[in-house]
């Protein structure tokens, strides 16, 4: 192998562990604080090199010749990566986003805390389901398939083809449409359960005056709060588990807006 020809596959490397590293900063399962950023660049560096041999670059290598070329092909590179990890963690950010419509519902809307992952204060409830989410997604295996969804990516997007192109249709706001529709789903029997346990606690206030319904109600919808909460984690887990196939798909296709 001449030099050319080293330097040519070194680039392609360099490409594809760009894109592997845009998964591992940009996807859930890997952003957790004890995954710190240099092990992810090292973990993106290994995973490129087995990827390498299966992909088929289409990238004018006259053009990596530069650092300019160079940035705008990494920058790229970089998005489509983030893409897939951003679209597959989408039924974690409605399991969270679920947590916290609850917690406001029962009353735990100031019960917060300091999330080093996202760099802000979250709602303690769905910072809980966050987690099991999380949990329940390596259980089965799902840091697995998301590698194996960045390899198929360079199939379905070659390193250096294509441009971004927006079908019309508005995918951005269907992706968080989708993302407020799944969130409901999850939360809708606590929800609905809270609304009418407040339809409940309006009658009592309006039948016994005497009652202090605000200070009754408080221990109450936490409570039936928490024990509805524990009675459908197993429904709410099939539904989670129902959901990250169609995630993974939906991702690989939103990176065909590359093509």
């Amino acid at each position: 192998m001449n030099y050319e020809a080293l330097v040519d596959v070194l680039a392609v490397h360099l490409l594809c562990s760009i894109r592997v590293l845009g998964l591992l900063m940009s996807s859930p399962v890997f952003m957790l604080p004890s995954w710190p950023i240099p092990v992810r660049m090292w973990l993106a560096l290994m995973l490129s090199l087995l990827m390498v041999p299966s992909v088929d670059p289409q990238v004018p290598m006259v053009l990596l010749a530069t650092w300019t070329g160079m940035a705008i092909f990494a920058v790229r590179e970089f998005l489509v990566g983030a893409m897939v990890g951003l679209l597959s963690g989408l039924p974690l950010y409605a399991l969270q986003l679920s947590g916290y419509l609850e917690g406001s519902q029962m009353g735990l809307a100031m019960a917060t805390l300091f999330d080093p992952t996202q760099e802000g204060n979250v709602a303690l409830l769905g910072q809980v389901k966050y987690l099991l989410g999380i949990w329940f997604l390596l259980h089965w295996n799902g840091h697995l398939v998301l590698i194996e969804a960045i390899n198929r990516s360079f199939s379905l997007i070659p390193l250096g083809k294509g441009v971004l192109d927006l079908p019309p249709g508005q995918p951005f706001g269907r992706w968080i449409t989708d993302l407020f529709l799944l969130a409901i789903r999850f939360s809708l029997p606590i929800m609905g359960a809270l609304l009418l346990a407040d339809v409940g606690l309006g009658f009592v206030a309006r039948t016994v005056p005497q009652i202090n319904v605000f200070i009754l109600g408080i221990p109450l919808k936490i409570g039936l709060g928490l024990i509805l909460l524990m009675a459908v984690i197993p429904f709410v887990v099939d539904l989670f588990y129902g959901t990250l196939g169609g995630a993974v798909t939906g991702a690989l296709e939103g990176v065909m807006m590359w093509r």
